[in-house]
């Protein structure tokens, strides 16, 4: 198994905490931290050998039907990636979890174990898991169970509100959660900590590029991703927009001479892309075009920090536009964490759709408003020309329906995309 997913995710603990409670003894190496691990796979990928001499370099034993193995950043070591097919047809009784964080498990090229391997893709923690995170165990047990049909009671909307707002300060990265976790009785430092560590985990997301990204240029890649938050806070009607060429990188115009470096972003897990399309038919994908699409951060956490909105004007929920794009960002969060591969939207001559969902009953429009105003001119635009079985509005307000529309607090975003696509 190789367990995808941006930096400071959680892979590693993840999987050092299934090894500790799920398996008599774990064994762990890093391939970023020691340089000497890749020489053991350059003699050849034999996994009988290879076992052997990380008993050696680990200086104990191995199990090979009851312990773990785990090879965190398998991306730093191309031979490793490879052999991971031998493991599995040689040595198949072995647990072996991977970890790795960037492009390089996707592009492996044709050293790739295809068909070999079960990928699992790790994200920031969504909304509900950060309830668990601090504490708030019932608000998130209700929360995960509630089928979204009736309203819910109205302190427990008001209490999730409330917190939802934290969240867009704090974001999902655990490491954020953590320290905020661990100052709750003064929140003012509490938020003041985890935005210290927000800071440097942007630090340390730039010396990736720089040290990753390989023949693809770092000053691209950096200047493209500092540059995704940039257009998002351009947006004139509180909605990110479409994703603009110009003047991202500066001298560099049009989609084929950007479009490695936000390959690489994308494969590194650090942007989220939403494709627009203007049909909404089955499937969305053939209605899509390589240049039209919508980009979004990977943790709304670490947006809030990168445009500098102060986190008091969040609590207050005053913030001017700057509520749309950073709303919508959160819902793109939540549906990819929820499992939804591809997100969509659907844009016509004057109306636009921010979410589009492929379900087993139909493709399901959601509409994201960041307050408590739910008319929606373009919901009812797309209402009347594809007819959609549901039609959803994400908003402030609690679980409401009528006829065919159901709105949704925004909040229980990635509780619905549960709900929708279990259908």
């Amino acid at each position: 198994m190789i367990l995808r997913g941006a930096r400071q995710v959680g892979k590693t603990y993840i999987l050092q905490e299934f090894g500790k409670t799920d398996f008599p003894r774990c064994h762990y190496v890093n391939f970023e931290n020691d340089e000497r691990l890749c020489a053991l796979f350059e003699k050849d990928i034999s996994p009988v050998r290879i076992i052997n001499e990380l008993q050696f370099y680990l200086d104990t034993s191995i199990n090979i039907v009851r312990d773990l193995v785990i090879f965190d950043e398998i991306q730093c070591c191309p031979r490793a990636l490879t052999s991971l097919k031998y493991f599995h047809e040689i040595m198949p009784e072995l647990a072996l979890c991977s970890a790795g964080s960037l492009p390089g498990v996707s592009l492996a090229g044709d050293s790739f174990p295809v068909g070999k391997v079960t990928f699992l893709d790790l994200f920031p923690m969504n909304f509900n898991e950060f309830l668990t995170g601090i504490g708030k165990l019932r608000l998130a047990e209700l929360l995960q169970t509630h089928f979204l049909q009736e309203p819910l009671p109205q302190i427990v909307h008001d209490q999730l509100w409330d917190l939802w707002k934290y969240y867009l300060i704090i974001g999902g990265l655990p490491e954020a959660v953590n320290i905020y976790r661990e100052r709750l009785e003064n929140p003012y430092e509490a938020i003041q900590a985890a935005r210290s560590v927000h800071r440097d985990l942007v630090d340390t997301y730039m010396a990736d590029i720089a040290k990753h990204s390989g023949k693809t240029n770092a000053l691209h890649i950096e200047r493209l991703w500092r540059n995704v938050p940039v257009q998002l806070a351009r947006a004139q009607d509180g909605g990110a927009s479409k994703f603009r060429f110009k003047d991202a990188v500066p001298g560099f115009r049009g989609y084929e001479r950007l479009s490695s470096p936000l390959g690489w972003l994308e494969s590194a897990r650090l942007i989220l892309r939403t494709s627009i399309v203007n049909r909404a038919e089955t499937p969305l994908a053939g209605f899509t075009r390589d240049n039209r699409f919508k980009q979004y951060f990977f943790d709304v956490g670490l947006l809030a920090v990168i445009t500098n909105i102060d986190p008091a004007h969040i609590l207050k929920y005053d913030y001017g536009s700057y509520k749309g794009y950073i709303a919508e960002n959160y819902v793109a969060q939540e549906l990819r964490a929820a499992g939804v591969r591809n997100l969509f939207c659907w844009k016509g001559r004057t109306s636009e759709v921010e979410f589009l969902l492929e379900t087993s009953s139909g493709i399901i429009p959601l509409e994201v408003k960041s307050g408590w105003v739910t008319q929606s001119k373009s919901m009812n635009v797309f209402v009347e020309r594809y007819q959609p079985r549901q039609n959803i509005i994400l908003s402030a307000k609690n679980v409401n329906s009528c006829g065919s529309r159901l709105y949704v607090p925004i909040y229980a975003a990635g509780r619905l995309a549960n709900l929708l696509l279990s259908q």
